[in-house]
């Protein structure tokens, strides 16, 4: 049985919005992958709106068990991250009105599972974006790739975070051995709790 999962990458110029089917075996479907727009001369609050609509459609038409999204980080242009806070409350609302579960994945995790480096280019997640679901090219432009790959990685965490058993199969090269891109998501998911922990 396949997991679905909707990524979304919040942002108020280009939102993307990716819906990807992932098997027990982590094969992974791209379902549908698009980018939600709006100029940034329009008002606020016809922006917020016309992505609420998209955000409403999208999840209306898919119906996913889970959503993925990237969890917001203070930046230098802090108009930009408010713009992204302000989407990002937008989308976590329009899942719980439909009992959607939210996952928030911080842009080195998931670059740490899809391509197995936390400091990967979006050239790189794109690439591998492409790979992994068997497209001639990535998906254009990077909001839309990187909502593919904020997909992935939240379907394929439950492997890479994986048991004792799995790490220590792991290390001893067993059956049951993580991959690169695992074990960077298990580092990368454990210095952001250890950067939680000392704020």
């Amino acid at each position: 049985m396949s997991l679905r999962v909707v990524g979304v990458d919040p942002g108020l110029t280009r939102c993307g919005l990716a819906v990807v089917d992932v098997a027990a075996n982590r094969q992974v479907s791209l379902v549908d992958v698009t980018v939600a727009g709006t100029p940034p001369g329009t008002p606020l609050d016809a922006r917020l709106l016309t992505i609420a609509n998209a955000i409403d459609a999208w999840l209306d038409q898919h119906k996913p068990d889970v959503l993925a999204l990237e969890r917001v980080f203070a930046q230098v242009n802090v108009s930009t991250v408010i713009g992204t806070a302000q989407v990002t409350g937008i989308v976590i609302t329009a899942a719980a009105r439909r009992g959607i579960p939210v996952a928030l994945h911080t842009p080195t995790e998931v670059k740490a599972a899809v391509t197995g480096s936390g400091q990967a280019t979006k050239n790189a997640i794109g690439k591998m974006v492409a790979k992994i679901c068997r497209l001639d090219e990535p998906p254009k432009p990077a909001d839309a790739a990187d909502a593919v790959a904020l997909a992935i990685a939240h379907a394929w965490r439950g492997a890479a975070a994986g048991s004792n058993a799995s790490a220590s199969a792991a290390t001893s090269g067993g059956a049951g051995q993580l991959t690169a891109a695992q074990q960077a998501w298990i580092a990368a998911e454990a210095s952001a709790k250890h950067r939680a922990a000392r704020r």
